[in-house]
């Protein structure tokens, strides 16, 4: 009877039942929060940040708005893991600022899409999705193969501002990524990190 009486009283005070929803959500968002905060990133075994061209596409996968369709997070269910394989851990996105992991798959997630499909693939793929998926929905990307990788010669100043937040690109890599993005196109860096996904993560263990 007490605690009926205790639930009357908060539904009759507002500023009581306000106070009780907030801190038992403080308690929830620090179980959550807390053991992720003690926590030191650890890149997964044989990860590498992503190269000149990679790094690139990945800016134009953002820029293009690909994460609202795709995810490219596995999640430890046996449905998801038969599908799309291992499922995904955090050590796996030590280099991926930000985050990509997306919630809504109108598209199938991309988590391991590295290597599924040949270079050829998944540039007809990305001109013409149709061609190689009749049931597709998603938009063609052909302008992209008219558009010159790192137009804005902004890729130096974007590996010097990630070796800051701990990146391990060396010099020689920075001073070198201008001559990696000579001649090549949008769609060239956008497949070059479509097939990096997955691929560090490959032939390690996975649980």
């Amino acid at each position: 009877m007490r605690w009926l009486e205790l639930h009357r009283r908060l539904e009759r005070n507002t500023g009581l039942l306000i106070f009780g929803i907030l801190v038992v959500s403080s308690i929830g968002g620090m179980v959550q929060l807390l053991p992720i905060a003690t926590q030191h990133a650890h890149a997964a075994p044989g990860l590498k940040p992503y190269s000149a061209l990679e790094l690139e596409g990945r800016d134009i996968y953002i820029r293009e708005s690909c994460s609202t369709c795709h995810t490219q997070q596995i999640r430890p269910l046996l449905a998801e893991v038969k599908r799309y394989g291992p499922y995904s851990r955090a050590e796996e996105f030590a280099y991926d600022r930000p985050f990509l992991w997306g919630s809504k798959r109108t598209g199938p997630d991309l988590a391991r899409i590295g290597g599924k499909y040949s270079d050829t693939w998944q540039k007809l793929h990305l001109i013409d999705p149709r061609s190689v998926e009749p049931r597709s929905i998603m938009p063609a990307y052909a302008r992209l193969a008219d558009e010159p990788a790192d137009s804005s010669g902004s890729i130096q100043a974007r590996m010097r501002a990630l070796a800051t937040l701990g990146h391990p690109y060396s010099a020689k890599e920075i001073d070198e990524a201008p001559a990696a993005l000579a001649g090549r196109t949008e769609l060239d860096a956008l497949i070059a990190y479509l097939q990096s996904l997955g691929r560090a993560s490959a032939g390690a263990a996975m649980p």
